[in-house]
């Protein structure tokens, strides 16, 4: 059998709990036809970079699948049909990923990435309008040794 990531979006005015509903009746779908399904993730409620099918936002879901392709196309073929999931992308992979997504690691950094300065740290970088102590600044095109010309 094949190992499958499978990620799906759910509109946004479908509550967490249907979000699971479909999940499980996904996961049945691949059961049924002679697979398994290892991990599944709710990655929540994220923004969508466009709108797809008037929905702004949507609920991501990952399933890592071990399947025969005719499982996979069956739960597509399904998921193509209903109303509620907007996307859905399937890839092959040599091996599932056994530790959480990245998706899941990035939201526990979120609280270190917000500390202290409210524009970011600057590090060694200076201030935002430049270190005014290093001297004249060259123009890009200043070519010259420094010389007269």
């Amino acid at each position: 059998m094949a190992l499958y990531e499978h990620v799906f979006i759910a509109r946004q005015d479908v509550s967490q709990q249907q979000v699971e509903a479909l999940t499980e009746q996904y996961s049945t779908v691949i059961k049924e036809n002679g697979g398994s399904v290892g991990k599944t993730e709710y990655w929540g409620l994220r923004n969508l970079a466009f709108k797809v099918k008037k929905n702004r936002k949507g609920h991501y879901t990952l399933m890592n699948i071990d399947a025969p392709h005719a499982a996979v196309a069956e739960m597509e073929r399904q998921m193509g049909i209903s109303d509620d999931v907007i996307r859905f992308l399937t890839i092959r992979v040599e091996e599932h990923e056994t530790d959480p997504s990245a998706m899941m690691q990035n939201r526990g950094d979120r609280g270190e990435r917000r500390g202290g300065d409210r524009f970011g740290d600057r590090g060694d970088r200076g201030s935002r309008f430049g270190d005014r102590d290093r001297g004249p600044r060259r123009d890009r095109d200043d070519n010259s040794e420094g010389g007269d010309e």
